[in-house]
């Protein structure tokens, strides 16, 4: 029976995505792309993660929820917004033994479900639901899909130097 403790790799590596996470939406806020109605988040390219290592789903729900707080995002947001990268996280995991290109999709999904209802509802941003549907699709299918499948490539040669608990992370759920 494997160990079923929480390693230092683990919470080193879910700390670690949580703290780029952190830094590239700081960063792409700068440029007012970080969140509103038109929306280029790049640190959702971090969703790919999960597929290397389950490690990666709380360090996204953490780096999340943070860059939310930081960048001084209403409550709900705060809330359902890591909730939906939280979701897209899980979805990836889930797929990881899928085809690289099914990666990103559930973090698109989750996005494009979820975040309209926060920019009507709890921001009250002109538009429709369906509208901003589009538009966190759009910028989703360029941060994940796009972004993330780059990084997917750029890492898939050394994730085992990454990621060097990845194999028992993909076989078993024994360390969450």
């Amino acid at each position: 029976m494997k160990d079923q403790r929480i390693t230092v790799v683990y919470l080193t590596q879910s700390a670690m995505i949580a703290a780029i996470y952190v830094v590239l939406t700081v960063f792409i806020s700068a440029f007012n792309l970080a969140s509103g109605v038109i929306q280029v988040r790049i640190s959702e390219a971090l969703t790919i993660l999960p597929a290397f290592s389950n490690a990666a789903v709380p360090g996204l729900f953490v780096g999340c929820l943070i860059s939310n707080l930081i960048t001084g995002c209403a409550p709900f947001d705060v809330v359902f917004g890591s909730i939906a990268t939280l979701l897209g996280a899980v979805g990836t995991y889930l797929l990881r033994d899928k085809s690289r290109f099914l990666a990103p999709i559930p973090p698109i999904v989750s996005n494009i479900l979820i975040i309209p209802f926060i920019l009507k509802l709890v921001y009250d941003f002109p538009g429709s639901i369906p509208f901003f549907m589009l538009t966190v699709g759009i910028g989703e299918v360029i941060s994940c899909g796009f972004l993330g499948l780059l990084l997917y490539q750029a890492i898939s040669p050394i994730k085992e130097l990454l990621f060097p608990d990845s194999d028992q992370d993909n076989n078993s759920s024994d360390n969450v």
